[in-house]
């Protein structure tokens, strides 16, 4: 759950260094070295940007899904990202969107890896995305009764409980003729929704630190892509996308 805070500032877009929108990598850079990074488990071994907070997910080699990321990747490289989101001619939705929402995973776990040593208990003993904007950590199952907690701590929760839906074959299939189950959107949309909640604490507490080590680029083109894709399937409610909302209309009228 999240909480609204009526205290603090009024707004969510404090600092003067959060919208430096002309960061952002040509797509077809993204494609071939970003997306290269997350499907090989990293080059350079030991390099920062080949860190990651979990494991990453591995969609099989060979699977129907594999293929749909192929495509995916292969149409981020024409530069399009609206269209590059789309849903191919005659394909599942479900698939389509499982396929998406690992490669989402990923994304977030590669970025979120690079900045863990600047997002501690003492740094960010709260999970928040700005002053007015608080996360509790609830999963329903372990944690029933939303609990107050550090970012890192929460992100960890967050993460390892997306690592196990998408390790869940009933509910992410990978072999070809298995369907999805009936509330597969149901569990997409909340894996998504709180994906997200990585990338508002990402740009309100660490944007500094990610200036620092010229990582924006990446981050703002990862988000990009991650907003275009959930707005064109209408998978996450815009309440919950108040904390990025100015951030998110610049970049919609920047691909105008």
């Amino acid at each position: 759950m999240w909480t609204c805070l009526t205290t603090g500032r009024g707004g969510v877009s404090g600092r003067a260094t959060f919208f430096k929108l002309a960061d952002e990598l040509p797509l077809a850079y993204f494609t071939n070295v970003l997306l290269l990074l997350l499907r090989s488990g990293g080059c350079c071994s030991g390099s920062r940007s080949s860190k990651t907070f979990k494991p990453k997910k591995n969609i099989p080699e060979g699977s129907h899904q594999y293929e749909l990321l192929k495509h995916a990747e292969a149409t981020l490289g024409s530069g399009n990202l609206r269209q590059a989101v789309m849903l191919p001619e005659g394909e599942d939705l479900n698939e389509w969107i499982a396929v998406n929402t690992v490669d989402f995973f990923n994304q977030i776990n590669m970025l979120y890896g690079t900045i863990t040593e600047f997002c501690s208990e003492t740094s960010c003993s709260v999970m928040s995305a700005g002053p007015r904007y608080e996360y509790h950590w609830a999963d329903g199952t372990n944690i029933k009764k939303p609990i107050k907690c550090s970012a890192p701590k929460y992100i960890d929760y967050l993460m390892t409980w997306v690592q196990d839906q998408l390790d869940d074959e009933t509910l992410f299939p990978s072999k070809i003729g298995v369907p999805f189950p009936k509330n597969f959107m149901s569990v997409a949309k909340t894996i998504l929704k709180r994906l997200f909640r990585v990338y508002a604490h990402i740009y309100h507490q660490h944007f500094d630190s990610v200036m620092q080590l010229q990582e924006e680029a990446h981050l703002n083109t990862s988000f990009k892509h991650f907003i275009f894709f959930v707005q064109e399937f209408n998978l996450i409610d815009r309440r919950e996308l108040a904390p990025l909302q100015d951030l998110i209309e610049k970049l919609g009228s920047k691909d105008r």
